[in-house]
């Protein structure tokens, strides 16, 4: 089959789905409810512009969905648009999916208020130590106070000579008597300051959370974060694994979902109640 008539069977698909849904009395915002998928999904595929969707197994599982929906044989239709929608090279997958997940801003403002609180603290704390080594020093020079000397002694009197014509011996003058010292008193204790205690490092949590996908087969795969930002938004070939870290509520779209193992935080979470159609849509908190 040439391209031009491939792109006349995905048209003649897309319409075909249109004039069903018509017939059916729903409107596209309808059928984008019940499927679970954006109302420009549905346009685009009704309008044959299927450049637009993801590639691959979304495609023809939107096809397969929306046919079962207005009572139409799935089975042609999704092999009618088979050359539109084929499946990517693995290797180009591969390599996609190897690709660093960038960092978003939150994640940056994040990390640049823990790097300040963390110099606050750190000052802090530098200040109290400060203190206390100055209060120490305070402390030793009003214990070590030098102790009371004793009186000095009192020097002995000399003796004094008398005149004799014989010669008499001459009595030994008296030594002074020598006072008693005086203990030293000790000094008076003196209470020394405990050291103030340092002021306690208070850690705010993170807050971030990680994702852990592993693909059995080949799965489309879209995260937003919180704030509506894109972490993820590939097909994965079957095989590999994929991990993404931010900021809750995590919005999460999965194709192919039977065949994928998710884990919140290394926690197994069960995709099950949330299929629909083989695409799992829900929300991680």
């Amino acid at each position: 089959m040439t391209e031009e008539a491939a792109g006349a069977a995905g048209g003649d698909v897309g319409a075909e789905l249109a004039r069903a849904r018509q017939a059916a009395g729903l409107a596209v915002a309808d059928v984008a409810q019940q499927l679970k998928f954006a109302p420009r999904q549905i346009e685009a595929l009704e309008e044959g512009r299927y450049g637009d969707l993801p590639p691959g197994t979304f495609a023809r599982g939107m096809v397969r969905a929306y046919a079962r929906l207005v009572k139409l044989d799935p089975g042609p239709l999704v092999e009618r648009i088979a050359a539109q929608v084929a499946v990517p090279d693995n290797a180009a997958a591969v390599a996609s999916a190897r690709r660093p997940i960038p960092i978003v801003d939150n994640a940056r403002r994040t990390n640049l208020t823990y790097a300040a609180l963390s110099l606050v603290i750190l000052a802090v704390i530098g200040a109290v130590i400060f203190e206390w080594q100055r209060d120490r020093a305070r402390a030793e020079e009003m214990t070590f106070v030098a102790a009371a000397q004793p009186p000095a002694e009192a020097p002995k009197p000399a003796p004094t000579p008398v005149a004799s014509a014989s010669p008499v011996s001459p009595q030994a003058a008296p030594l002074a008597s020598e006072e008693p010292q005086e203990k030293p008193v000790p000094p008076p204790a003196v209470e020394k300051t405990a050291p103030a205690a340092a002021a306690e490092k208070t850690a705010t949590p993170a807050g971030r959370h990680r994702i852990g996908l592993k693909f059995e087969r080949e799965s489309w795969v879209e995260i937003r974060n919180r704030d509506g930002k894109i972490l993820t938004s590939q097909l994965n070939p079957a095989g590999s694994e994929r991990t993404v870290e931010g900021l809750p509520p995590f919005e999460v779209v999965i194709g192919n979902a039977q065949h994928v193992r998710l884990s919140y935080d290394d926690q197994p979470v069960d995709l099950a109640p949330h299929v629909k159609v083989e695409v799992a849509r829900f929300t991680l908190k």
